[in-house]
């Protein structure tokens, strides 16, 4: 796992229950804007196990690591917390790092007693499309 997203899953396994959804907000509001390119989810991937609109891309670049981009509206906040969450814990993450990424993340953060499970089965949907992304560019 990147040392970086590592980090954020400790910080939110040892947090108090009340302080979680604190956390979750800003990781909310973390998520980069779209590039121009990216406009209208042109080339991005849908993920519909996620209740509202969630858009995805992961693109290897020549040094194996990978940029991300994601796109889920504001007034999703627990989504978009998912989506800055991997924003964050990713940037500049090798490929190998993010497929090595456990599929029981939210769980391992402890976010099963802080939210739904259906959002959790969404967040999980997001990090497997992800993974499949990349690793469809790997070979």
């Amino acid at each position: 796992m990147p040392p970086k997203l590592a980090e954020i899953v400790d910080e939110f396994a040892s947090a108090p229950r009340e302080v979680v959804l604190e956390m979750l907000l800003e990781f909310s509001d973390a998520v980069p804007p779209l590039p121009a390119a990216l406009a209208g989810h042109d080339g991005m991937e849908q993920v519909p196990e996620c209740q509202t609109q969630f858009f995805l891309k992961a693109e290897v670049q020549p040094d194996a690591t990978v940029a991300t981009w994601f796109d889920c509206p504001p007034e999703a906040p627990t989504t978009r917390a998912f989506a800055g969450i991997l924003a964050e814990g990713l940037a500049g993450a090798s490929a190998t790092e993010i497929l090595a990424v456990p599929d029981d993340l939210y769980a391992r953060m402890g976010l099963a007693q802080a939210i739904s499970p259906l959002r959790i089965r969404g967040g999980t949907a997001i990090l497997a499309r992800l993974k499949r992304q990349i690793t469809e560019q790997v070979g």
